[in-house]
């Protein structure tokens, strides 16, 4: 058994954002200013947090948010940053530069609520998560490769760090988790990736949080963070158990803009 610490993160602010305009795949922006703000406070916020590995999508707002968060780091600056097409933003097809009130409308004529709704030439849920399916597989074969000295023989309990989970600290849930991935993702994204999770994997639901916030929209450099535990005895490893220890969480906002 292998286990360790999953802490997903979605980008720093666009203008894109600021305007309410759908970016999907097509629009490739930078930060904006409030944006790099943002992503200095998530990174201040994490300063002393140990990641092991830093996964990344391959595209601009969350690879500078992902850079921004890794040199703020205190325990390892010199991490690689590993960019993964695989986790890019959900495509929305010809709604893409358009406003989000218009996906809405169009949601709405069409009789669907906006999550559900696929717009012509855009990614439905099923397919964003077939592309979340095989970042984890990927992610999965990666961690245990690279740290096969952390694989125990039998069980595996997490149970002491969710105990300890609702501290409101930085390092809630990885205190003495010795492996630790951090993901540097997108809002829509992320969205399919927490309904995969808690609905398809069964992920447990922290004490004391609202069900109905599992889905809500994850605000930007707002973080999620969960306790994964992989079997190891085979040729690919296996997802065991997966634990929440937190949903969008933007506490290193109350420090900064």
């Amino acid at each position: 058994m292998l286990a360790f610490a999953l802490t997903i993160v979605r980008h720093g602010e666009t203008q894109c954002n600021k305007d309410g305009l759908l970016q999907g795949q097509k629009i490739d922006s930078p930060l904006s200013e409030i944006g790099i703000q943002q992503s200095e406070a998530a990174g201040q916020y994490l300063r002393d947090v140990k990641f092991t590995n830093v996964f990344v999508s391959d595209m601009k707002r969350a690879k500078q948010t992902a850079e921004i968060i890794a040199r703020n780091n205190r325990t390892c600056p010199d991490i690689e940053l590993v960019s993964d097409p695989s986790l890019k933003e959900r495509s929305f097809g010809i709604a893409e530069g358009g406003r989000v009130i218009e996906m809405k409308n169009m949601a709405k004529a069409a009789g669907q609520p906006l999550p559900e709704f696929t717009p012509p030439e855009g990614e439905t849920m099923e397919q964003v998560k077939v592309r979340i399916k095989g970042f984890l597989k990927t992610m999965f074969h990666r961690i245990a490769n690279e740290h096969q000295d952390k694989i125990q023989d039998g069980e595996t309990s997490l149970a002491d760090e969710t105990d300890r989970a609702q501290a409101g600290l930085p390092d809630d849930g990885v205190l003495n988790v010795p492996v630790h991935a951090l993901v540097v993702g997108h809002g829509a994204y992320m969205s399919i990736a927490m309904k995969y999770f808690f609905e398809d994997l069964k992920c447990s639901v922290p004490h004391g949080l609202d069900p109905s916030q599992r889905y809500s929209i994850c605000p930007n450099t707002g973080m999620c963070r969960f306790l994964i535990t992989l079997k190891c005895n085979n040729v690919d490893p296996a997802l065991s158990d997966v634990k929440c220890v937190f949903i969008n969480r933007r506490d290193h906002f109350k420090a900064s803009i």
